[in-house]
């Protein structure tokens, strides 16, 4: 006798991010945008995301990973940022300088422990998320995508189911939960 066990499969339009690595959800959330540069990819992330942000158009060819080095090599050589020995909280600094405009945050896959935010105030965000195992940036241009239906508050950076009131100090006294997503 042979016995096979089969799960059936139930959709819910949503793809579960707890356990899975990284480097997986990059391939399967269309809210993260992959960086395919091997080095240098906190610069290439921050390009990204603000042509993204700006609606630019060359925004899909970045994303290839075309047309976008000499971007990156005019940012890097008009301010002064050396990456040869990749990117950290330093360099993050440096960058948050330049990009004023921004508020550069990131953080790991259920953006619990936010690694770096410089709390700029801005309501233009750059996410980013970095994989510990492959030591590289991310894109997010959905944090509600990205973490599965859950929304972030602007102000603390807590993770808060949809429809719940949060509330906290960090935010005026009349707000109102929000979601947060990049147009």
């Amino acid at each position: 006798m042979i016995v096979h066990s089969v799960k059936m499969p139930v959709g819910n339009g949503r793809i579960a991010t707890k356990s899975r690595p990284l480097e997986t959800m990059v391939h399967l959330k269309s809210s993260i945008v992959e960086v395919k540069k091997e080095d240098n990819c906190l610069d290439h992330a921050l390009i990204i995301s603000i042509t993204k942000l700006t609606n630019d158009p060359n925004y899909k060819a970045y994303i290839q990973g075309r047309k976008i080095r000499p971007v990156v090599d005019h940012l890097l050589a008009t301010r002064g940022i050396d990456v040869t020995n990749g990117g950290g909280i330093a360099e993050l600094m440096r960058f948050q300088e330049h990009f004023k405009e921004y508020r550069i945050v990131f953080g790991g896959l259920n953006f619990e422990d936010i690694l770096f935010d410089c709390l700029v105030d801005s309501e233009e965000r750059i996410n980013l998320i970095y994989g510990e195992v492959t030591r590289h940036y991310h894109v997010i241009n959905s944090l509600t995508g990205a973490l599965t239906g859950k929304s972030v508050c602007r102000g603390c950076n807590k993770r808060f189911d949809r429809g719940e009131t949060h509330r906290c100090q960090e935010m005026c006294s009349d707000y109102v939960s929000s979601t947060m997503s990049i147009p």
